[in-house]
């Protein structure tokens, strides 16, 4: 096993427990901010961590202003940060080595190209958790629904959206939270969060269609699928309910075979 991705196992256990490298520099980076008084908001995934979608990133986002990012510079750089390369934006850790990545207010997500949604001013947008301030969840998920729509390299993005759907279960007027230009995005992803409601069946001749017992499901609910069977010269009665497919002997629509 090579030494980084020792590294990278080591760090993902510990960032599970809200230690490690990672939750060091936030921490570390946030603490500094607040005491100087930079409005900030916490972006991508230590976000998405905090909104409830736990996965791992090897690096803190933060959204800033442009006159915020010179003053971070000035105050910063040199004093436990590193621009990674000259004239980069961004800085490291110079102690934990992980990278602080700056998004600017105004700037547009995904391909970088003007759009209706824009990042915006951080403290619009902030809502705070332990003293340390992160980006609300409507805006979050409208900045990665216009990245991953304008950028086919930020799938990832769109994926992150889908999980937060299902692992904060959100409903589908939560759409009304975001800018229009991304509504359409999120309910594709709504409704691909669902799972399809498994169907039973109950194959039967066509002769018996109007016999008591097919009466008596029908009345409790069970259709006739009209698109299955009339070739063979038989009648497929379905049901998403469980109980009822039961109580009529009904089986996984999958398990059945038409001939």
């Amino acid at each position: 096993m090579n030494r980084d991705l020792r590294w990278a196992l080591g760090e993902g256990s510990l960032f599970f427990e809200g230690k490690g490298a990672v939750q060091d520099t936030l921490r570390k980076i946030t603490q500094r901010l607040n005491t100087l008084g930079i409005p900030y908001a916490v972006v991508d995934g230590m976000a998405l961590f905090m909104h409830g979608l736990r996965r791992f990133t090897e690096d803190v986002d933060i959204l800033v202003t442009a006159s915020a990012l010179k003053e971070i510079h000035a105050r910063l750089e040199g004093l436990g940060y590193l621009p990674p390369f000259n004239l980069s934006k961004n800085l490291r850790d110079t102690e934990t080595g992980v990278k602080i990545e700056f998004l600017i207010t105004g700037g547009f997500p995904g391909d970088g190209l003007p759009k209706p949604v824009a990042f915006p001013n951080p403290q619009a947008v902030a809502v705070e958790n332990n003293y340390i301030r992160y980006i609300n969840l409507p805006t979050l998920i409208e900045l990665k629904l216009a990245s991953g729509m304008s950028n086919i390299n930020r799938m990832k993005d769109l994926t992150d959206v889908l999980e937060l759907i299902k692992v904060l279960n959100l409903p589908k007027d939560f759409e009304k939270n975001l800018n229009p230009y991304v509504r359409d995005k999120f309910l594709e992803l709504w409704n691909g969060a669902r799972p399809p409601q498994k169907r039973y069946a109950l194959v039967i001749a066509a002769s018996d269609q109007d016999s008591a017992a097919v009466k008596a499901m029908l009345a409790d609910g069970v259709a006739v699928d009209p698109t299955r069977g009339a070739a063979t010269g038989h009648r497929w009665l379905v049901t998403t309910d469980p109980q009822i497919a039961s109580k009529y002997g009904m089986h996984d629509e999958s398990e059945l075979w038409e001939e």
